[in-house]
Formats: C-alpha cells, structure tokens, sequence
C-alpha cells in the first residue's frame, strides 16, 4: 500500500476521511475502459476546485482562477490528484483554450499552469501541472473519463508525465485502432453508412450489393425492415457494376458497396470488420488499407489485418478489381496495387500450430493469390491500363464524365471556358456533358488524367498533370514486378509449384513482347495451371523494361516514362525509391539511388514526395499541390525504410525513421495530441494549407482516431529506431542536434538485428535466372523477426526450382 511519508497531509485533510492514497491503484497505462473503470467509484466530494462562483473568463479575460489549496511538498511517492471531472474540465478550457477550438495547443497562450488537489491530502493540498504536454494530456484525461462515464477520478501524474513516445503508440494500438474499426451489418452499419463526401442531398442512405451475393442482399433487406428508423435503402447491382456508362448512370445516388461477410457462432451474416483511414474517408481503401495493416501487423492485431485481404478478395471477384474505395463512385478505379505482399506478410504470422490451421492457412492464402492473379491479367495488364508497345502499365481507368465525389466549385474554373465556348451556363454544361449530350475532346483529356491521378493516390502533383493517363509510373511497374516475384514464390513454396484458377479470364501472353497485337489469341485461366517459371520470367521482362524506358545512369535515377511521346520524363519523384522496396534495382542501381536520389527528396522531417526543383516555383499557375515538395506522406516514409533496409543501407533507413517519428511526436506533443495525414517535412508542421488543408486536426478535447495510415507509420517507425534514438526522441530531440552529437562518433549500435533478405532482392541482386536454376542448400534461413519485418515474407527460404 502507497502511504503519504507527509503526517501534516493527514491533519490537513478534511475531518476523518480515509486518504485516497491508499485506494488501490491501477495500471498506469491500461485502456482507458480498464484505467476509468466504473466499478471504481470515488465517493467523497473533494476539495480540487471551487468554481461555483466563477463567472466565464470567456466575458471575462482579465479574471484569474481563484484557488483554495495549499502546495504539496515534494514527496518520492508516485503523485495522485483527486479530481472533479466536469468542473476541471471547463476551467482548464476557459484558462487555457483562448482560441476556443477545443485544444491546449502551444499556438494557446495560455498560463500553461494549473494546480490539481492531490489524493494523499483527499484534495486540500496542490500540485502544479506545468507545460503544454501535461496540461493537453490532462484535458485528454478527463474528456477519456468523462466519456467513461466518470465524474470524479483518481489520476496517476504519471499519466499525464508519460514518455510520448509511450503515449502515442499506446493510443494507436489500444484507442486508435478500434475507433477506425467498421464493419457494415447490423452491429455497425450507422458508423459506416455516412459519407462526408455525398453532396446529393438524399437523406436514405444506400447500399449496393452484387447481383451474385444474393445471401447477402437478402440480409440488408431484413436489415433495413428490423431498423425502419434508418431509411436504408438496398439495391442489388448488374452483372458488369464497373462499367462506366453505369456508373455515371448511378453518380446522383452514390451509396456504399457491400463487402465480404462471413457466419457468425451463431449461424448468422456478420460483417467482417476493417479499419478506415478517418476523418472524412469513411470507407476501405485501397493503398490506405495495406499501409493500416502494416500497423496493425505490428501491434499484433492479425485478424484485424487478414480481414482486409479477405475484402479485396471480394472485390476482386465481385466489382472486377480492388477498388480505390468502397463507394459507387470508385467502381471504376482502383489505387497502387499491394495485394500480394500483405497476403504473404499474413500468412507467415497466422497460427499454425496443428495440421488443420496449416491447412486453412494454405487455403486462404490461394484465394488471396488467385484473387492477385486474376487483377493483375483483368486490370493492370489489360488496356486502357496496358501500353501495348513498352509493356508497361499505366494509371488509366476508364470513366464518363466529372468525378462525382468532388466538391461543386473543385472544376468550376476548369469548366467555366467550356460552357463558355458551348454557350450554356456551368450547371447545365455540367449536366449535359455528364449524360454525354456535349462532347468536347480536349475536356475529356483533362479528366482522363485527372481520374488517373485519383487511381494514381497522388492526387495532386505536378508531376501528374495534364498526363498522367500516359504514363507508365516507376511506382506502379515496381509494384507489378513486386507482383510477379511474390506470385512465383507463392506457387513454388506454398502450393508445390501448382495451383488450378478456378475464374475463368484472359491470360496475358507470357512472356511478354516487346509489341503485342492485342487481337492475339489469349488463352483462358482455367485451362492452364499456375506455376512459377512464368512468372518469374514475367519479371525479368519487367525489370529489363524499368531499365530500358525508366531508369537514368547519368542521373543514378528511376523516371516515369510517357508512352505517348515516347520519352522517359525528368520529374524527380520519391517514388523511385519504390524499386528498393520491390527489390528490382541491381545492387549498382541501389548504390546510385541512394547516392544521387535520395539527397533530393531528404529533409528535416524525412522525405518529401518529390524534389523542389522539379515541382518549381509557386505561382497562381501553378500552386501549392499537397503531393508535391515540400509535403511528406507515410506510405513514402515506410516504403523507404524498408527498401533501405533490404539492400543494406541500414544508417539511412534508420536516419528517416528517425526524421519522421521526431515530426509526428513533435506535432502529438505542442498540438494536442494531433496525428494527421501528411505533413510539411520542410517546417516540420501538420498545419498544411494546400488544397482542401489537412486531415485527422478536427476533433474536440483527445484525440480518437488519429489517421489510419500515419498511426502505422509511427508504429512501424518505431521498430526501425535503436534505444538511443527513443530516448532523445522522448525528449524531442531534433535530427539536426541528434545527428550533430553523433558525427565522428561511435555506431552506438545502430544496427538492428541483420533482416533476411527478400527472394525478390536476391534476385535483382544476382540474376533472376538463378530464382529457377537448382541449388545446393538453402539461398537464405527463414524469417525469424516478425515484428522488424515491414517488408514482405514472400517465401520461407529459396529451396531452387529445377527445370
């Protein structure tokens, strides 16, 4: 028991109440829903705060709080105060919250001082609570405790003095996760059903299901009838939903896409639950989703993650490709294609400690390959998005029409000239271009592009304007050659070199010309059985094509190359980093990447998408675009790390991490509590004001959801980080003071533990060739740490392939 080295507490506390000192104390850093317990209640009104004659320091500005309590001692007993929730709670906004936004923010000027009744002295004597970081996690800690219910609490200074680095990674596995966490049934179909993005105006939500998922139709028409107060409204879709011409046909009803569902214990449909990434993207996402799983993969939450693959498995097989979101104005566009490497990262973590789940396991992961399989014929290497010539794909989706999702005035100074030159008014050019009654060539260019930069995730960049639909993209090639890698090793490792298709599609010609007539005769999917070999000559051709059309000697550079003009373009972007990831830069290219590349996208707070001067001054013709320099996102951030790590380059990978978790701990430290979609790496801020501004900044007194794909980029930064660099990280040491003390200093032991090595490396290595030469012994031993490997698990070890 925790008892007060202080007597005088005792003779000071009111009559002869039991001090709270002695209650028994929780864990410290427990879930809010364990730490506020309601069962704990405290009994005696205590003297923290009187208030009650207090009128609002918002009337009146000058007015100070008036106190009645006398200061603690120093005591090395771990402090607790007895605190009155809702009434601290508005004096600490009135004192400290002077723009009024529901946030304890260093941009507040507010005394940054507060004294709080401590529970050795039942409330009568104070402690000061000092600083921005305390006094935010102490608003945090009574929003928490006032959402559990609880008017008075018993609150560990410990809490509110928690390493931030502990803090925030706490939150993310614990809060954060489950509060992006959705599942689209009965349990939780009014959490997913509303979209920020709708501007139709129609108040009964809608939801879609595919015309062969009938069990599932069924079950939201019972919904719909069980809950009348929802006004749902259930339509089932035809047999081809991603047909252009019918999603523009549907664009004045968006509504959400049904998703996988599975039996419950208890013989019923339930939702398979997913994350979102927050704020306003309120749906599963593509890209989002594999960077999400990543975190959740660190935090041990595997189910969680398998789920999302068993969505994209869904969508595969039911709306023809993953879509870039599950709403019907996404139907025909997907997003970066990351299907393969999460299925392997999955598998290699499931249980397996019995037949049985060895089993399941290998049955599931052949659905999610066969499903892989099956997109990467039907929609990254069939036209539009195929260029026949190179071999190379593009972002190309086809579509009709303005993207339904945007707001009204995003085109209106696009449009205005066309209804001009039509002579009509905006909204009824707008109406009559929609339904294909105005036809204009050089508008539907804008927006071929313009819905390429959507399935792109790039939007916007300079790097993408006005050709993106042209383009076949270092990002997007890496990540097919990542594709064609993982399927080879899948087939050969997992499914003794074999696996049967059982959707019938068109196959790709294998391997692919350097020119392909699209009228050749293609063979169907279900008359020939998978196995490696193919596939691993589809990416030695893939590899010898990103060398020939993108990659730059003289500049040790990737670049994305046009097929129309034909020509490799000169846009410095980070995405060239993509091909460490992918593992399909020779060892030399590697060394030039990281020589000549890497200085032009390296900041203060990690990596900016691209370099300053190819997005080139900022002038009204060309302004500030949120994917362009000086801005930073996560999913660059980690796709470098790993890429780094897996050719060797350990120090730089670590040097990045480092950048990037000190911006995102700085912004949770001054600003509340804050993690946000992207960030300004140059001015280390979240305050970004291009385009539509920021997301995950809008909430009131804690933070709940952070943003799905920067909570995992902070978790998986983490594992990159050594003991040293989170211990100057906790006090918010900056990289440039950090790196300063350590220039002609020891290694201080930046290595981590040495990462196996990825079939797809070895093979870009050496020659890949040798993926399918026979070899003596084991190339590489299994992956042993799960929790450091971001990259993916392809394969267990590389055992040889005989011809």
């Amino acid at each position: 028991m925790i008892t007060s080295k202080h007597p005088e507490d005792k003779e000071k506390s009111v009559g002869k109440r039991k001090s709270f000192a002695t209650e028994p104390r929780p864990d410290l850093f427990s879930t809010p829903d364990e730490y506020y317990d309601t069962n704990d209640k405290v009994i005696n009104r205590t003297r923290t705060l009187s208030i009650s004659n207090m009128e609002s320091r918002r009337n009146r500005p000058n007015s100070t709080i008036q106190r009645r309590l006398s200061h603690d001692e120093p005591s090395n007993i771990p402090r607790r105060f007895l605190v009155n929730v809702n009434d601290t709670l508005n004096v600490i906004l009135e004192q400290e919250d002077l723009d009024n936004n529901s946030q304890i923010s260093i941009t507040d000027a507010g005394p940054k001082l507060f004294q709080l009744g401590t529970a050795s002295s039942n409330g009568y004597n104070a402690f000061d609570i000092r600083g921005n970081y305390m006094l935010s996690n102490l608003l945090q800690e009574l929003a928490t405790a006032k959402d559990q219910g609880r008017s008075q609490i018993l609150l560990d200074e410990a809490r509110l003095a928690e390493d931030p680095l502990q803090r925030l990674s706490r939150m993310i596995k614990f809060t954060f996760w489950s509060n992006l966490t959705r599942s689209i049934d009965k349990k939780g179909l009014e959490k997913v059903i509303s979209d920020p993005k709708d501007r139709s105006g129609e108040k009964s939500p809608l939801i879609y299901v595919p015309i062969d998922a009938p069990h599932i139709y069924d079950y939201y028409v019972k919904l719909a009838q069980e809950k009348p107060q929802l006004n749902l409204r259930v339509e089932m879709l035809p047999a081809h939903p991603d047909n252009p011409a019918f999603v523009r046909s549907i664009s004045t009803k968006p509504g959400l896409l049904a998703l996988e569902m599975r039996e419950s214990s208890n013989g019923q449909l339930e939702g398979i639950p997913f994350v979102v990434p927050g704020a306003r993207f309120n749906e599963i996402y593509y890209w989002d989703s594999y960077f999400m799983a990543l975190g959740l993969i660190s935090d041990d939450l595997i189910d969680l993650a398998q789920g999302i693959v068993d969505h994209f498995v869904f969508q595969i097989r039911h709306y023809g490709k993953i879509l870039n979101g599950n709403r019907s104005y996404y139907l025909t566009r997907s997003q970066p294609p990351f299907l393969t490497d999460l299925a392997m990262q999955i598998y290699h973590r499931l249980p397996d400690d019995t037949e049985a789940e060895r089993e399941s396991n290998k049955q599931w992961l052949a659905r999610a390959i066969r499903a892989a399989i099956k997109e990467y014929h039907n929609v990254w290497m069939s036209e539009p998005r195929l260029d026949p010539v190179s071999g190379l794909s593009r972002f190309r989706p086809p579509s009709i029409g303005i993207p339904p999702e945007t707001e009204p005035s995003h085109f209106l100074h696009v449009l205005e000239p066309f209804a001009e030159k039509h002579g009509m008014g905006v909204d009824e050019f707008i109406t009559k271009y929609n339904n294909q009654e105005v036809k204009d060539s050089e508008l539907d260019d804008f927006f071929l592009h313009d819905i390429a930069i959507r399935e792109s995730g790039h939007d916007t960049t300079t790097r993408f304007e006005n050709c993106c639909a042209d383009l076949a993209t270092v990002d997007l090639n890496t990540l097919l050659y990542k594709y064609e890698v993982d399927i080879g090793f899948a087939i050969k490792d997992q499914f003794d070199d074999e696996l049967e298709l059982f959707d019938e599609f068109e196959l790709t010609p294998s391997p692919f010309a350097e020119s392909t007539d699209s009228s050749t005769p293609k063979r169907k999917s279900t008359d020939v059985t998978q196995t490696s070999k193919p596939w691993f000559e589809r990416a030695k051709g893939r590899r010898a094509r990103l060398d020939r059309y993108c990659w730059n000697d003289e500049a040790g550079n990737y670049f994305d190359y046009n097929t129309k003009t034909q020509k490799q373009t000169t846009f410095e972007t980070a995405t060239s980093l993509w091909a460490l990831w992918a593992g399909c830069a020779t060892e030399t290219q590697a060394k030039a990447l990281v020589e000549k590349a890497l200085p032009l996208f390296e900041v203060m707070g990690g990596i900016t998408t691209c370099s300053e001067r190819s997005r080139g001054p900022l002038t009204p013709e060309n302004p500030a675009k949120q994917w362009d320099y000086p801005y930073a996102w996560p999913p660059h951030q980690v796709i470098a790390w790993v890429g780094l790590e897996r050719y060797g380059f350990m120090e730089a990978a670590q040097r990045l991490a480092y950048r990037w978790v000190y911006m995102m701990i700085t912004a949770f430290v001054d600003f509340n509590g804050t993690v946000t979609e992207k960030f300004d790496a140059v001015r280390l801020t979240h305050m970004v004001d291009a385009e539509y501004g920021n997301q995950g900044i809008d909430f009131d007194f804690v933070p709940r959801e952070g943003f799905g794909w920067s909570n995992a980029s902070f978790q998986v930064g983490l594992s990159f980080l050594t003991n040293s660099m989170k211990t100057a990280l906790s006090v918010c040491t900056s990289p440039e003071v950090y790196f300063s003390r350590r220039v002609g200093g020891e290694s201080e032991g930046l290595e981590r533990d040495a990462p196996v090595t990825p079939p797809a490396v070895l093979a870009a290595k050496g020659d890949i060739d040798s993926l399918y030469t026979e070899k003596e012994g084991d190339a590489e031993a299994p992956f042993a740490d799960k929790r450091k490997r971001m990259s993916i698990d392809v394969s267990q070890a590389i055992k040889g392939f005989s011809n």
